[in-house]
Order: structure tokens, then C-alpha cells, then sequence
């Protein structure tokens, strides 16, 4: 996953880092990844689905935690949505991290999308 990732998202190039499975973009830092975290389990945290690729979101006052559902090893996005639109992160994203073959899937999702 992590050699498929794209050179700009929402408009923010991608920095180089120094932790292994990790990307960045913007400076400073806009949007995180983090491949290799652990998977969630069931949840009520709502759950979007964006070009086949269900994410759990989590949000904080600051920043938006996205965490694949149903792929081993989970994949893990941080970003502050006041500055950077979900739908272009998820959608940039997802093709990346459908790389990871999806053993499950999120039971009820909030929402579904196809994007370009």
C-alpha cells in the first residue's frame, strides 16, 4: 500500500518521513497516515463507505481519526476536517488502501460514495 500512495491529496503534496509506514502531506502536517494499526473491532463509531473501502470515523474536537474496517493490517488517517474535506481525502485515499484485501465490512454504514 504504502508505494501507491499519491503525491497530493486535497491539494496537499506529500512530504518525506522517517517512520516506516507512515505518509504525510502538507507542511506542516495536514493529513496523516498510518498503515499497520490495529483493527477496529465492532463499533457504534459511524462507518462511510468511499470507493469500496469502508473507514470508522472518530471525531475529536481538533482532528478526525478514518481507520479501514475489514482489512488486516488497518490503515489510520488524521486530519483536521475545518481544513481539509473528508470526501477528497477518503477519495484519494481509498484506492491505496484497497490494496489491503478486505476480509469484512461494516455492518451499517452511514454513508456509501463512489467518487472520482
Amino acid at each position: 500500500m504504502m508505494v501507491t500512495m499519491p503525491e497530493e491529496v486535497a491539494g496537499y503534496t506529500l512530504r518525506d518521513t522517517t517512520s516506516q509506514a507512515t505518509a504525510v502531506w502538507g507542511d506542516p502536517s495536514k493529513i496523516i497516515l498510518r498503515c499497520g494499526v490495529n483493527v477496529p473491532g465492532p463499533t457504534t463509531d459511524p462507518c462511510v463507505s468511499v470507493n469500496g473501502v469502508d473507514w470508522v470515523a472518530k471525531e475529536g474536537d481538533v482532528a478526525w481519526t478514518l481507520t479501514t474496517y475489514g482489512r488486516t493490517p488497518a490503515t489510520e488517517v488524521l486530519f483536521n476536517p475545518n481544513e481539509v474535506p473528508s470526501s477528497s481525502v477518503l477519495a484519494q485515499l481509498s484506492s491505496a488502501a484497497e490494496r489491503i484485501p478486505a476480509d469484512g465490512k461494516c455492518s451499517t454504514l452511514s454513508k456509501s460514495e463512489d467518487l472520482p
